[in-house]
């Protein structure tokens, strides 16, 4: 869920909106850095399930559930109250992603497309194609199939805002409440919903194949947002002074959905689910020290105003291992970049990755 997002659709500065205080370092080593993201393969459909919000089709059936979600703050909070778990499919023409949640209060009031969302329950989807941190999409529903589609640049800590005129043609999507809507003389069981995003929507800002090829694997994010609430002249009303809940598939580690590194991993696969593997990110070790140098450089720029130019004056000394070389940093125009070398099993030569100050996270072509 977007708390930060909701600060800053009223507030011209996203850093003001994220916090003066934050210690980015501090939360990547202390509550980010040894989540290990979760995993999922999603197989091909021949049959395209209907999208009204009821997972009952056929082709359903044969898609694994995830894993039940956690705590966006992962094992730090206790399990999540009610249980939610999602699936997904694909064919030629859409992504399928279906959530069933259970509740015993199904409420929701928007009705106006691209109302901020989460402000009732909602279950929302986060799609990071190429996995660099940036140039992601979101898409977040509620109990009346009320949506708001939106697309980010960039996350909102590396100064990134929403961009609320992203439409996605052909979008489906279905809500089914497994009760009665916004009647709190009874008790629910849920609400589900299903989501069909067309390929050629999310290929706009992407640089892998869409529809994806056999493996590939895309970074993907899924939250689930529930309120506290109780009743009031017979309707559902939020307990004053009470936060949200944020329950997700696969960890963040912080309150901020809008940390792609810790998305999950989708790969796809025209294979049965069931007889596929998932393959390791043997990118991650990269990635990972590329990472923990740009914190460190946000909390420094926060405190000094500009980028430091070395990692002595970072206070980091990060050494080599067996998979990655030292990182070398250098200021550039823009801001710094970071590189780092990964070695590949053999006969594969090292492999350079680099990360700038929007925490962008790319392989470093060779030159030709």
């Amino acid at each position: 869920m977007k708390t930060t997002a909701l600060l800053l659709l009223v507030s011209a500065s996203p850093l003001a909106a994220a916090g003066n205080e934050s210690d980015f370092l501090g939360d990547w080593r202390n509550k980010m850095r040894d989540i290990v993201p979760r995993g999922y393969i999603c197989s091909h459909t021949d049959a395209a399930p209907g999208i009204d919000g009821k997972l009952d089709d056929a082709a359903w059936a044969k898609a694994p559930w995830t894993e039940d979600f956690v705590d966006i703050e992962g094992d730090a909070k206790p399990k999540p109250k009610y249980r939610t778990r999602a699936k997904m499919l694909w064919d030629e023409t859409y992504f399928y992603i279906a959530a069933e949640m259970e509740s015993p209060h199904v409420w929701a009031t928007l009705t106006q497309h691209d109302s901020v969302i989460f402000a009732n329950p909602d279950f929302e989807v986060f799609i990071d194609p190429d996995a660099d941190s940036q140039k992601y999409y979101e898409f977040e529903m509620n109990a009346l199939n009320t949506g708001w589609d939106l697309f980010m640049p960039k996350p909102y800590k590396d100064g990134g805002g929403a961009d609320n005129s992203w439409e996605i043609p052909g979008l489906k999507t279905g809500a089914h409440v497994r009760g009665t809507l916004n009647d709190p003389s009874d008790t629910d069981s849920g609400w589900d919903v299903e989501i069909a995003i067309p390929w050629k929507v999310l290929a706009e800002h992407s640089k892998q194949a869409a529809p994806p090829r056999e493996g590939d694997q895309w970074r993907v994010g899924f939250s689930h947002v529930d309120w506290q609430v109780t009743v009031k002249d017979g309707k559902y009303v939020k307990v004053p002074g009470q936060p949200e809940y944020n329950w997700i598939w696969s960890a963040q580690g912080v309150i901020d959905m809008h940390r792609p590194e810790r998305w999950g991993y989708v790969q796809f696969t025209r294979q049965p689910a069931e007889s596929v593997k998932l393959v390791p990110d043997a990118t991650r070790p990269a990635r990972d020290m590329l990472q923990e140098v740009a914190y460190a450089q946000k909390d420094f720029s926060r405190r000094q105003g500009r980028w430091a130019a070395s990692l002595e004056e970072l206070g980091l000394t990060p050494a080599a291992s067996e998979l990655v070389t030292k990182p070398v940093l250098k200021l550039t125009p823009a801001g710094f970049e970071c590189t780092v070398a990964l070695r590949l099993p053999e006969p594969a030569p090292p492999q350079l990755w680099r990360i700038d100050q929007d925490c962008r996270v790319v392989p470093v072509q060779p030159e030709k």
